[in-house]
């Protein structure tokens, strides 16, 4: 009896509004917060900012519509490692799985957690990394870790009971994420926006120039280092807009997936861009572009708050970033435990990953994940798996969206309720930017990006030693 219950399957109890609140609750996390002063570090100017955010949201919708095809294929728990599978092999889809639990989901979700604590010691300073609680040799535990970690236990609880839970949290904290960022904008323009300001920022809007840290001087740039100075910021923004892929490892879990899981895909991007080029946008209407290059700890939304709402303004960010990351890890945590299933069910990952617990969701794999993520999250910062995700993450983007016209090919007659929107210009175009950015990348950062393919490459040989003999 017990084996029936936890070889059950998925109920699907997710609609439409439940699936789109899932995409723009998995990708607003804390980077729109943060990671525009980078990028104006990067570009130097205001042009360029808003630019590259602009190019982040066509790159995203482009990727999800695509993405769209697939799901309607194939629509069952897993997602993105499926449609590896399917399109080229095991091995293919083998490597996404390895990189995903080792360093995209769960480095994600230690990010995120990290951010929730950091916003969390503004209210409660006692939580602060700078409260070292246990030291030995280099190693230091510090509240905000301890913090980090709980907020991920907590979450893979919830998550553990069942699938409706999770779903009423997510819907629930993302509704408040939205209107809250709404708010923020509009009280940006209203409040706290200066026409000199905005003159002054818009003056020079395509002269690009990068900071130079050694000498601390700000230097023109154009032609290559222009275009490195894009790929490099785009690392941010990009990482700001990702996880909208979640919705696809849950679509067995989504009622009428073939229609719910690309309109899923299509509206979460869609409302998630037109937040972020508001809010920056909003950012220098408010302020001068030195100060969002140089926000205290990067920190944009922060100092921009001060402008609107005076002191006030740091808490109003602060309980915003903790609502934002908490919903975000939220969703994490919900739709990569279905990867392991998934993968564990073909016998690429522990065999207990592929049962489902009396409430019908992977528990075992929650708790496997929820264990590596928070051994990530003693890393302790934010910033250190940023490169080494986001180029894994661009690198099966694109070996997922080539996937389309590969399957094409190899399933000609196979039942395609929806078609990518633009094929094949529009994922062609994909390809081609994402690859320049990965190439860019790996030229301008190899000391972590090269990191990340090392990472991904390592499963090679594992995968040829823990694969079932068939």
């Amino acid at each position: 009896m017990k084996n029936q219950k936890e070889e059950g399957s998925f109920k699907r109890e997710l609609g439409l509004f439940d699936g789109t609140m899932l995409v723009v609750g998995s990708m607003i996390g804390s980077g729109i917060f943060i990671v525009s002063a980078d990028i104006a570090r990067q570009v130097g100017s205001a042009g360029w900012l808003i630019l590259i955010w602009v190019l982040t949201a066509v790159i995203t919708m482009i990727a999800a519509v695509s993405y769209g095809e697939l799901s309607a294929m194939f629509p069952k728990a897993g997602g993105q490692y499926v449609y590896l599978k399917e399109a080229y092999n095991k091995l293919i889809a083998f490597l996404y799985g390895w990189s995903f639990f080792a360093v995209i989901q769960t480095g994600t979700i230690a990010a995120v957690g990290v951010a929730f604590s950091k916003f969390t010691a503004y209210l409660i300073p006692v939580v602060s990394e700078k409260n070292i609680l246990y030291e030995l040799g280099s190693f230091k535990l510090n509240a905000a870790q301890l913090v980090s970690i709980f907020t991920i236990i907590l979450l893979t609880y919830i998550n553990s009971r069942g699938v409706k839970n999770s779903k009423s949290l997510q819907t629930f904290l993302t509704i408040i994420k939205i209107l809250s960022l709404f708010g923020l904008i509009i009280f940006g323009f209203t409040l706290g926006a200066s026409s000199a300001v905005w003159d002054a920022n818009w003056a020079n809007a395509w002269d690009s120039k990068m900071f130079d840290a050694p000498s601390a001087a700000w230097i023109s740039i154009g032609g290559t280092a222009l275009a490195a100075g894009i790929a490099a910021s785009m690392v941010g923004s990009l990482f700001s807009s990702d996880a909208w892929n979640g919705v696809t490892f849950i679509a067995g879990e989504i009622k009428n997936p073939q229609r719910n899981v690309g309109l899923s895909l299509f509206l979460g991007t869609l409302i998630v861009s037109v937040i972020y080029v508001l809010a920056n946008l909003m950012y220098v209407a408010v302020m001068p572009l030195n100060e969002i290059a140089f926000a205290k700890e990067d920190r944009v939304a922060v100092d921009a708050a001060q402008y609107i709402f005076g002191n006030t303004g740091t808490i109003i960010i602060a309980v915003m970033i903790m609502i934002s990351t908490f919903a975000c890890n939220n969703g994490l945590i919900m739709a990569g435990s279905r990867v392991y299933y998934t993968m564990a069910k073909d016998g690429l990952f522990f065999k207990k990953a592929a049962h489902l617990n009396a409430a019908s969701v992977p528990a075992w794999a929650l708790w496997a994940q929820c264990i590596w993520a928070s051994a990530l999250c003693l890393t302790g910062k934010y910033g250190d798996l940023l490169d080494y995700v986001m180029i894994i993450v661009i690198i099966f983007y694109i070996l997922t969206i080539y996937g389309i016209f590969i399957l094409r090919r190899k399933m000609p007659n196979a039942e395609r309720p929806y078609k990518a929107f633009g094929y094949p210009v529009l994922p062609f175009i994909y390809i081609i930017a994402a690859t320049a950015i990965c190439v860019s990348l790996l030229i301008t950062k190899t000391s972590t990006c090269g990191w990340g393919v090392v990472i991904m490459l390592v499963g090679i040989p594992v995968y040829y030693i823990t694969k079932p003999k068939e």
